[in-house]
């Protein structure tokens, strides 16, 4: 027996050192500008061709509940710290010029994988501040950067409001092309010089496909079905998946798909003419067509394939998810809001959840807890709030009572407002939204 010690004490050895040794996963994030819940043939969706994509969600874990801001800068700024708007200010767009942008005291994801050893890389568009260098993302943890700051650029000009917007590594660019193309491009070019003996994040937040909407003519032919902004949509669409395939044929190539995690949501419900069907609401709405994104994560050999999980989560999850599977660290001033979700993902564990957050505003968010949304809009109509062409449809769509239950799991379209036959558990829930929001700090725009 004395000498069964030693080998023991070996083995052990041996095993921590494999688990150490372990390869850090490489990293791609896709963050789909203005992509509706079911414009995705993965969500439903039928009029659109997504093959890439599809392929990606159904051999990885297809996330029904993955909860997000009701527009842009919110749902990034949650993605880059893992905190919620309440804690960052980021309520609501960083216009451009403006101001203000993601507090600088606040440590992002790129920060936190930078650390950890990785490469770390942005194609597409920041939307988190550039009135100074400080706020640009070459100051926030990125070692790269390709793309604009703004949103709503002309695809072929980068121009907005006659402003060029298009950088390389934070410095003006004059570069010909379609923005989808270009910042698939530089993706590919990274990956191709990418070391195999160092791990890489990439960060590829496409401004497809929000508007305006353009695209060129060959992606719209197949869709003569369709017409109008729709066709054009389709098209964009299209030119996405297109480059998606091609960001994972170049990690095939270069060796690293296996190693790979890829991850890809919507930074917010869609506006007209996508579709969230059967969510209620658009972009700019605290109903579940605006907060909740069409979603999936995909690791082949680490992720179960053919999964769909109905566990609830928020894009602020992904921070210290990401970090503890680099072997990074989070310990930080600032206390996160996200939770490990990699156990929900992997093992079919419940949500780490008790409550999950979604924030217009200090007077105007909606909790959900289990299978119950409570929604609370004591403020003015948001003007971020996706504009509905007829007064009718606006009643039908937008928060049209001050304060609104719902039970998910037997009305997802959210039709039937519960407030006042369920008296106990609104108290319930109210509470736990006043608590969330006792610490809100005011936005960053005041």
């Amino acid at each position: 027996m004395g000498g069964m010690k030693p080998l023991l004490a070996m083995a052990f050895l041996v095993c921590v050192s494999f688990l150490a040794a372990a390869p850090q996963p490489n990293v791609v994030f896709f963050l789909i500008d203005d992509l509706g819940y079911a414009d995705c043939g993965f969500q439903g969706g039928t009029d659109i061709k997504t093959p890439h994509i599809d392929q990606l969600a159904t051999t990885g874990a297809i996330l029904e509940n993955h909860y997000v801001q009701p527009v842009c800068s919110p749902t990034r700024a949650s993605l880059m710290t893992g905190r919620y708007v309440t804690h960052t200010g980021v309520y609501t767009i960083v216009r451009p010029h403006a101001k203000w942008g993601l507090p600088l005291g606040e440590r992002t994801l790129a920060n936190a994988l930078q650390e950890a050893g990785y490469t770390t890389a942005i194609t597409g568009k920041w939307h988190l501040g550039e009135f100074e260098h400080a706020y640009k993302p070459t100051s926030r943890g990125f070692d790269h950067q390709h793309g604009h700051y703004f949103g709503a650029i002309d695809y072929f000009t980068h121009e907005r409001d006659g402003t060029h917007d298009w950088y390389h590594d934070d410095k003006e660019l004059k570069e010909e092309g379609y923005s989808t193309h270009l910042i698939t491009q530089e993706a590919l070019r990274l990956i191709e010089a990418q070391p195999r003996d160092k791990p890489l994040f990439l960060y590829m937040p496409y401004n497809g496909i929000h508007s305006p909407h353009q695209v060129p003519d060959k992606y719209v032919e197949p869709y003569a079905a369709l017409s109008g902004s729709r066709q054009k949509l389709a098209g964009m669409l299209a030119a996405v998946d297109e480059s998606i395939g091609q960001v994972v044929a170049a990690l095939e190539k270069k060796g690293l798909r296996e190693n790979t995690m890829i991850l890809f949501s919507a930074d917010n419900g869609g506006p007209p003419p996508g579709k969230n069907t059967p969510l209620r609401g658009f972009k700019g709405s605290l109903f579940e067509g605006g907060v909740r994104a069409a979603a999936f994560a995909n690791w082949p050999g680490k992720i179960p394939a053919g999964q769909r999980i109905t566990q609830p989560m928020h894009i602020i999850d992904w921070y210290p998810t990401l970090v503890k599977l680099a072997g990074g660290t989070l310990e930080q001033k600032l206390p996160l809001d996200g939770c490990d979700v990699w156990p929900m993902i992997t093992e079919k564990a419940s949500s780490p959840h008790e409550v999950i957050l979604s924030a217009q505003s200090r007077d105007k968010a909606a909790v959900r807890m289990g299978d119950w949304k409570l929604i609370v809009s004591h403020g003015t109509p948001n003007k971020d709030e996706a504009p509905r062409k007829k007064a009718k449809a606006k009643k039908k769509f937008h928060q049209d009572e001050p304060v609104m239950l719902f039970n998910l799991a037997e009305d997802p379209s959210e039709t039937t407002n519960l407030a006042t036959k369920e008296p106990e558990r609104l108290a319930v829930m109210k509470a736990k939204l006043m608590e969330l929001l006792k610490d809100a700090v005011p936005s960053g725009v005041e």
